[in-house]
Formats: structure tokens, sequence, C-alpha cells
């Protein structure tokens, strides 16, 4: 038996063997936030899960004085967190290398493609494969490969459980998540972050559509030199005009929504926007208002620096078709106009609604191994539809899908771990750092989405700190935790820097444990009294019940979970929260116009944050998602704009111990002010198809990004006797006039 099926079996034991025996000093007050006018009806709450049995608030008086830590004092009514359970979850470890040691950019003697595929150049369909590839095609050396060069054939088999909107992916444009984009439109980044797990450093990048770059001698030029003679998917040249349309009309357009993806103000520095030019047809200039911005290279990356085909979406730009608005170009691409245009591996060829979607080999790929094999290995990937991502899990349990995430502890965890165990499975698992965390989050924002008197009146008291405290002091997070999983895999989580962070101490924060009696106290002080004995709080001055809207995820279930649980606690101290499950494109829609109270995330910005600097703070515009700024100035609190300073320095910082210092003293006053707010954490699985050759041992299933991203898909190869069948076995994207 091996290590990893050992530790899984004595985990599962655990779980099993568990789930058997379980039958600040306060700030000043500010003013008590406006009443508010009655609000229209509210939306019927969700049908709500049995809630945990609460745990019995902490019976210690507290403390006299606040605790002193390095990082500030810990308020009178906090205390530490609670430690992380000590779990071996065995596994491989990662093999760090260098970026040079595992691609390359050159040009190889001969190359080589499908028999099939060379059957299609004899027959006159497509040019030789030597003139579909780059000058210099990106090489993928052996040495970065687990299992060395791989053969051709095999189907990738997956699972989306979002709508397919449509193939504008430049504009925002959903394709279906679950991968559907990280195997099509995420290789049309400037750069690439998610193999960064297996790199010997964690600034630079890998390179991708941009091959090289260099600095100039003060760090506030950067010059980037990209692949010569790459295709698009239907044949047209990749140049640095596709660069400055995707940087020019879809980033820097404030008309262009881009829901989810970044835009032109994410590159501003000091306030400043930096700029980019076309220096000739393979090379760009980015210039930066402060020296040597490394953080902005994670914005360079796969999903938010995609770039996108000028020849296919300048013509229909409402820049340079008046016939054409900005809803229209953001739909010119609908989910039946087939194939899409590609520089990813894989392109989709065939959509049927809420079924499936089929992607086939890209004859135009420009990558290759080191043999001159033109990649992918892999001909096809396969994604089913479905209502839900337990979908995925079950399917890849029942060896009809070859990946999952593992993101649902209580519909997927201990089913995996005991159908792991399986002698006939044929998956394998990993798990990753402490970083599934699912975060209530208030909306703070003053302006974007307020459209009357209520919505004002609630943003006020989201605001305040007493509020955003005492909500913290109502939730039982253990109760939360244990109600979706018994066990040692997940457990309570105050929010900010996630336990699995390299960067994270413990000290830095300040946790607000289960005290409903301190909640209702806070609440009372704020003015919010039951004054219609209906046994829900009315704000000041014979003001309306206090009732808000949370907003939990049809495609992530456990949300809902934990949007039930929330609701039951709050409203035992008198705020009524009306739950309903919603579409990540609903989400997306809401987080644009501002118009949503309460939401349940799953975000992944406190993994590693110097990866997401602009979203931890209100850096740009757009960041936070939950202080977003709306048509007027947006008024920072002081401890906001403190925040503000903090990530600022850190994101400039290269020193890992003064960064370190930085970012624990940013999560001390997140921590402290409940910015956000956690409920609980826990451990991302991963089961990946065993047949898979060039899986990298120890692979995590999130770490700068999703797997799909990190492990080089293209790479992925099958021995022969195990390929599955295809459905559109040697076919090609073919595109019509």
């Amino acid at each position: 038996m091996t290590k990893r099926r050992v530790v899984l079996t004595l985990l599962l034991g655990l779980l099993l063997l568990v789930l058997a025996a379980c039958g600040p000093t306060d700030a000043p007050a500010a003013d008590a936030p406006a009443a508010a006018p009655a609000a229209a009806e509210p939306a019927a709450p969700a049908e709500a899960a049995p809630a945990a049995e609460p745990a019995a608030p902490a019976e210690a008086a507290p403390a006299a004085e606040p605790v002193m830590t390095k990082y500030g004092p810990r308020p009178v009514d906090a205390t530490e967190p609670p430690p992380a359970p000590e779990l071996d979850l065995g596994g491989a470890t990662v093999e760090r290398m260098a970026i040079s040691d595992m691609v390359t950019y050159m040009a190889l003697p001969e190359y080589h493609e499908p028999e099939w595929v060379t059957a299609l150049v004899e027959a006159g369909e497509l040019p030789p494969v030597a003139d579909r590839l780059p000058n210099e095609p990106k090489v993928i050396l052996a040495a970065g490969m687990s299992d060395g060069i791989g053969i051709y054939g095999d189907v990738w088999r997956d699972f989306s459980a979002c709508p397919t909107a449509g193939w504008n992916n430049g504009a925002g444009v959903s394709s279906g998540w679950f991968g559907i984009e990280a195997m099509s439109f995420n290789y049309q980044a400037l750069v690439k972050t998610g193999p960064l797990y297996r790199a010997n450093q964690d600034i630079e990048p890998f390179p991708n559509l941009a091959k090289s770059w260099e600095w100039n001698e003060d760090g506030t030029q950067l010059t980037m030199h990209l692949i010569e003679g790459a295709k698009w998917s239907d044949g047209e040249p990749f140049t640095s005009d596709d660069v400055m349309f995707t940087w020019e009309d879809l980033i820097s357009d404030p008309n262009v929504v881009r829901m989810g993806g970044i835009k032109a103000d994410t590159f501003s520095l000091n306030g400043e926007l930096s700029t980019l030019e076309k220096v000739d047809d393979y090379t760009i200039r980015w210039t930066f208002a402060e020296s040597y911005p490394y953080h902005l290279f994670y914005h360079m990356d796969e999903g938010d620096f995609n770039v996108s085909p000028a020849h296919v979406l300048k013509d229909v730009h409402p820049k340079y078709n008046s016939s054409m608005d900005y809803k229209s170009f953001e739909n010119v691409l609908p989910p039946d106009r087939l194939p899409a245009v590609s520089m990813g591996p894989w392109v989709p060829v065939e959509y049927k609604t809420d079924e499936l979607l089929i992607m086939r080999r890209n004859p135009y790929f420009w990558t290759v191994d080191e043999e001159g094999n033109q990649l992918p290995y892999i001909d096809e990937a396969v994604y089913q539809k479905g209502p839900s991502g337990v979908g995925r899990t079950l399917c890849t349990l029942a060896g009809g899908c070859d990946h999952t995430n593992l993101e649902n502890p209580s519909s997927e965890y201990v089913e995996a771990l005991k159908r792991a165990q399986e002698p006939d499975a044929k998956f394998i698992m990993n798990w990753g750092p402490e970083d599934l965390a699912f975060n209530l989050e208030l909306n703070q924002s003053e302006g974007l989405g307020v459209n009357d008197d209520r919505d004002t009146a609630v943003r006020a008291l989201f605001r305040e700190d007493k509020f955003r405290q005492a909500v913290s002091h109502a939730l039982d997070r253990d109760g939360i935790a244990q109600s979706l999983i018994r066990g040692p895999l997940i457990r309570g989580f105050q929010g900010g820097l996630f336990p699995g962070s390299p960067e994270y101490d413990p000290e830095s924060v300040v946790y607000y444990p289960y005290n409903p009696d301190r909640a209702k106290e806070l609440l009372a002080e704020l003015g919010l009294e039951d004054t219609d004995g209906n046994d829900i709080l009315n704000f000041p001055d014979g003001g309306e019940d206090v009732v808000v809207g949370l907003n939990t995820s049809q495609d992530a279930a456990e949300s809902q979970s934990v949007g039930d649980q929330i609701s039951a606690m709050l409203a035992t101290v008198g705020i009524k929260v009306n739950a309903r499950p919603i579409t990540s494109q609903v989400a997306d829609q809401l987080n644009t116009s501002g118009e949503w109270d309460m939401r349940i995330s799953r975000s992944a910005d406190f993994l590693l944050p110097f990866t997401r600097c602009n979203n931890l703070a209100p850096l740009t515009k757009q960041t936070p998602g939950w202080n977003r700024e709306g048509e007027t100035p947006r008024v920072l609190r002081d401890w906001e704009q403190e925040m503000v300073d903090l990530i600022t320095t850190y994101c400039k910082e290269r020193d890992a111990e003064t960064r370190k210092q930085l970012i624990n003293e940013y999560n001390y006053l997140f921590t402290l002010h409940n910015y956000t707010i956690g409920t609980m954490i826990t451990r991302k699985g991963l089961a990946v198809a065993s047949r898979f050759m060039n899986v990298p041992g120890g692979t995590p299933p999130f770490m700068y990004t999703w797997v799909e991203d990190a492990i080089m898909s293209e790479a992925i190869w099958t021995p022969a006797d195990l390929h599955e069948p295809q459905v559109r076995p040697e076919s090609i994207p073919v595109y019509s006039e």
C-alpha cells in the first residue's frame, strides 16, 4: 500500500469515527445609522437547512486589559485564533526548478504532428506544421515533465456547472468557467503565473505570448518581446496590434464592462495610469510611474490580460462601428457562433445548451515539446453541463470525468476519500493548504448600487465597526464548520489572510469568538431596537425592520449551506436575512452594478497576497469588491487608508521578512475591523485521472491559479491502451469565410 493510500485511509478513518461518535477596545461611537424607510417587499428566504446546535458562548470574563501583540492591541472581547489541526495528508513534494529548465523559445530542426493531421495537410486542408508554428515556438522541456515526452491521442473529459454565455472573453463574457477558459483563452495572456508553484522563485512569471522582457535602467519601463509568426486558430497572424486592441479598446475603454476582469486603473501607480505602446509588430513597451512594479506581472497573466483577436472584434467594436452599441458588442460572439477563435491548445467547436461543450485540438497552437512534437498531446476536451459543481466530483468518482476540484466538504470530501481507497478508483488525490474559506462580505460602498433611502441606511450600518463586530460575535463559526463535515479538515475562521499562506502569522489575527450577548449589546449601542415586538430590530427613530439580503451561489452548493446557517444565527440577535442562491452570471452583474447587500464569497486573494495586491484594499475604483467606488469619490475610513499605505509598500518590497511584517500588520487591521467576516476554512482537494501522465507531483488544486492553468495541460498524455473514445475524432476547427 502506498504512503498516499495509507494516509488517506487514516484520515478517512478519523473522519468516519468522528461522524459515528457525533449523534478591540470599542472605537468612539459614530452617529447612529439613519432610519430606513419602508423597503420593497423582500424576496422570500431560501428554505434554510437546520442550523447546527450553537456552541455555548465562552463563560470566562474578558481580560481586564487588551492583550498586546507585536502588531497592536487585541481588544478585550477578542481572542487569539484557534490553532490549526496537525494533519499529515501525505502526497508527493513539489520539485522546484528554474523556469528556464521547464520552458524556452527556440527553433527546432523538424516538427511533428498526429498522423491524422498530416493526412489533412496532404489533402490540402492545412499548411505544413512548420508553417503553422512561430519562428521560435515555445518549447516545453523534458526536464520539466514528470513522465517525459508523450504520445498523441485521448480525450480530456470534464464538467461545467456554469452557463456558457459566449466567446467574447475580452469583454468579460463567461464561456462556462470550470476550466473552459483555462483550456482555451487563458493561453492568450502575456505571461503565465499558474505554474509558478513549481518555480524556484515567486516574483517573475513564466513567459507566454511575451517570450522575454527587460527593464530600463531605473525600472520605469518594461519592454516585452512577443512570439513572432504565431497564428490564431483560424490561421490569422498574431501581432502586437492584438495586444494594443485589447489594452486600448477593452481594458481601457470604460464602456466595456469586463465583469470580473481587470480595467486600466488596475495598472495605476500613485494615482498615475501606466501606459502601453507598440514598438513594432512584435514588441510592446510599458511605462510606469514607479520603479520595478513587479506585482503588475500578476495582472498581465491568465484570466487578467487575455489578448483578444483584433481581426475578429475590431470591426464590431462601437468605437469603430457606429451601428454597434456596447451591449451588442458584448454579445457579438454568442454560444452558437463556432468555432471560437483562440490561441489555446483546444478550440470550442460545438456547444449544446445545458448538455455539452466540445473542444478540438488547435492545429495552429504555438507550443512544442523538445522533440518538435506540436502540442497538445490530447486531441479533444469535452465538458458535460450540469447545475452544480458537485456533479463534476460525482462524475470523476464514477470514472466518467477526469478531474475535479473538491470544494464542497459536506457533499464531496468523505465520499471522495472513501472512493479513492477502492481498488478500481480511476483517480488520485492531492490536498492543498488551508485556503478554502467562506467569507461573509458586507457591501460597504456608499455610492455604487445605492438606489433609495433604504440602501443608504443599510450601507451606513454596514460601514459601522460595531455592526460588523456584532455580526462576527453572532456567528458560531465552529458550529458552521462542523455542520458541513465533522472532523479535523474544517474549522472556524475569522477572515483575512489564510492560515495556508506562507506569510501568515497567527499573532496578527483578532478573533471575535461566538458571543451573541455581546452582539446584542453592540447592536443596542447603535440604536437598533425591536420597537414593534416582532423579534426583528428596527432602525433608529421608529425606522423599519433591519432586513438585508444575502446572495449565495447556485454553482457552489456549500455557500448555500453557510448562508442558511448565517441567516439563522443573525436572526437570534434580531437581524432578518433573506438568503437566495444566484448564478455566477447574475453575481457578476450584481457585482458590477453594486446592487447587493451581503454575499458569501470564496475569494482566493488571501493565499498569495502579493499576486492580488490591488484586491486587498481600495487601490482602484473596482477594489475591494465590497467597497467599490461609485460616481462620487470614495471616502476612506482612517484604517482603510492605513491598509492602502501598507499594501502599497508591501507590493513594492522585495525582502521576504519585511514583506511578511507588512502583510501581517495589514491582517491585524483587516481582522480588527472585520473588513470581511470569515466563517470557516478548509482545504481544497484535487482528484485527477490516474491515467494522466505529466501531472507534476504535489500539484495543489489551487495556488497561483486553478490547476488547469498550473499543470501545463497541453503536456498531459496517456498510454495508448488507456485512451478513451473521442466524440469528434480526427477533426479540427473549420472556419467559414
